[in-house]
């Protein structure tokens, strides 16, 4: 029988301040495998081992991957703005650095969270694959450098190292200070724009459906690895609906703006100029964009994907659906005051 990683493995998870990162360190942890997190700032996690640092520090890397089975990869500078050096730095070069520690420390098993947008170039997905990352038409530095570092991981599959690289697509939940919160706030500051009829088709995916697909890619990755896996929901929703469904569940009203994606699209090239011109003059903003060619672009095509192969290679397929989900943020919410 295939070799899987069982509870009682040293597990190291990057990124694990972020709302995926922490909850699936926190599984992991309570199903009984022993976790280090990577991270810069305090975890605030119990049961983990916490190594303070960045994949710019080559040094904390080494500390962290020393006596791991495995590592889980999260860490990335995920943003629509900012400089691109900022993002090859972290997204490319941390990963090469990450994947050289984890090799002379004798790891055997690297988990890889990549993005669906390595491989979108600005076409609407149908029911689509997981097609080859493309940093040469990747739209924004953020899916350009995921790109790239996709394929530096790749790479090393085979030479010692089983690697498995998951996408998960738009996460989001209570907890989550990224997409759900971003929609909620600009929702009810009369900010969120609908674009074009708002009917275009997006997977998503619920948090605690992601932790589950984690968890169970990593108990099997050494049976699957070489493999690249699209992570959603499989409930394609007309956009228009998700993000009305995602502001109501914040109590926020629903979007009236609506944009021509033309439009959109145009105004997001200004804004993008402006905004590199202000952060040169400035220095870095601590806010983002309200709008970009790549929020145009996700905001007005469609963008969903066959899971068949993906369930069928975890064994794993989403427990919670796109309105339970909606059910519990809106629970969340009405009972914390807070999305995060």
């Amino acid at each position: 029988m295939s070799r899987v990683i069982e509870p009682g493995a040293r597990v190291l998870v990057t990124g694990a301040s972020g709302l995926l990162g922490r909850s699936v360190a926190q599984r992991l942890t309570r199903e009984g495998y022993l976790v280090t997190v990577l991270q810069r700032g305090a975890s605030d996690l119990d049961g983990v081992q916490e190594v303070r640092g960045s994949l710019t520090d080559p040094a904390a890397i080494s500390r962290a991957v020393q006596g791991q089975h495995a590592v889980i990869h999260m860490a990335a500078k995920v943003s629509v703005s900012g400089r691109h050096e900022d993002f090859v730095e972290v997204n490319v070069r941390g990963t090469q650095r990450l994947l050289d520690a984890a090799q002379a420390a004798g790891v055997t098993d690297f988990l890889h969270v990549s993005s669906p947008s390595v491989a979108h170039a600005g076409a609407s997905l149908i029911g689509a694959g997981a097609g080859p990352a493309d940093p040469r038409h990747a739209v924004g530095s953020y899916a350009q450098t995921k790109a790239e570092a996709e394929l530096i991981a790749q790479a090393r599959g085979g030479s010692g190292l089983n690697v498995l690289i998951v996408r998960p697509h738009l996460v989001w939940g209570p907890g989550d200070g990224q997409l759900t919160s971003r929609i909620i706030d600009r929702a009810r500051s009369g900010r969120m724009p609908i674009l074009g009829s708002g009917a275009a088709l997006v997977d998503t995916l619920y948090i605690d459906n992601a932790v589950d697909a984690f968890i169970a890619g990593l108990r099997r990755l050494p049976q699957i690895a070489g493999q690249r896996l699209v992570l959603t929901n499989a409930e394609p929703r007309p956009i228009g609906e998700l993000i009305t469904g995602i502001a109501a569940a914040g109590g926020a009203p629903a979007p009236r703006l609506r944009l021509a994606p033309g439009l959109a699209k145009g105004a997001g090239a200004v804004v993008e100029r402006l905004w590199a011109l202000s952060e040169k003059l400035a220095g870095p903003r601590a806010d983002e964009p309200p709008m970009t060619r790549f929020l145009a672009e996700q905001l007005s095509t469609a963008h969903w994907f066959d899971q068949r192969a993906t369930q069928r290679a975890l064994d794993w397929a989403p427990q919670i659906s796109v309105d339970e989900g909606l059910e519990r943020l809106r629970e969340h919410i009405l009972r914390t005051g807070a999305v995060r």
